[in-house]
């Protein structure tokens, strides 16, 4: 086991490519110890240098309605009537905190994602 810092994106290319020789190794073994290792490497340079920004409230919103299969309709109660979930839904008003603890109750997203601001369509 031959392990160097990732510094820049050759060390990244070349740490991909071993990973993905050795990916698939048991644990516990030579080969396994070093791809726990070089995972940890590679998740650390990506999150250094290709951070994933958190989606804003209104597409947190949607991604989860999508994993739990919720329509549009089945918010409508929760954050208000049918037309008051439609201009939530696409920008045209903001989440109030009322809204805002029922999303959190019912979609189980953290507040502090929801309270996030975010840029309302014209």
């Amino acid at each position: 086991m031959k392990i160097k810092p990732i510094k820049n994106e050759q060390d990244y290319e070349k740490a991909l490519e071993r990973l993905e020789v050795i990916f698939d190794a048991p644990i516990n073994s030579k080969e396994g110890d070093e791809a726990e290792i070089l995972s940890m490497m590679i998740d650390n340079y990506e999150n250094e240098h290709y951070p994933i920004d958190a989606p804003d409230p209104i597409e947190a919103i949607k991604i989860r309605m999508e994993e739990m299969n919720l329509k549009q309709k089945d918010l409508v109660g929760v954050i208000g009537g049918k037309s008051r979930v439609s201009e939530i839904l696409n920008k045209k008003k903001r989440l109030t905190v009322d809204m805002i603890r029922e999303l959190e109750r019912i979609l189980h997203i953290s507040a502090s994602v929801l309270v996030t601001n975010y840029q309302l369509t014209k």
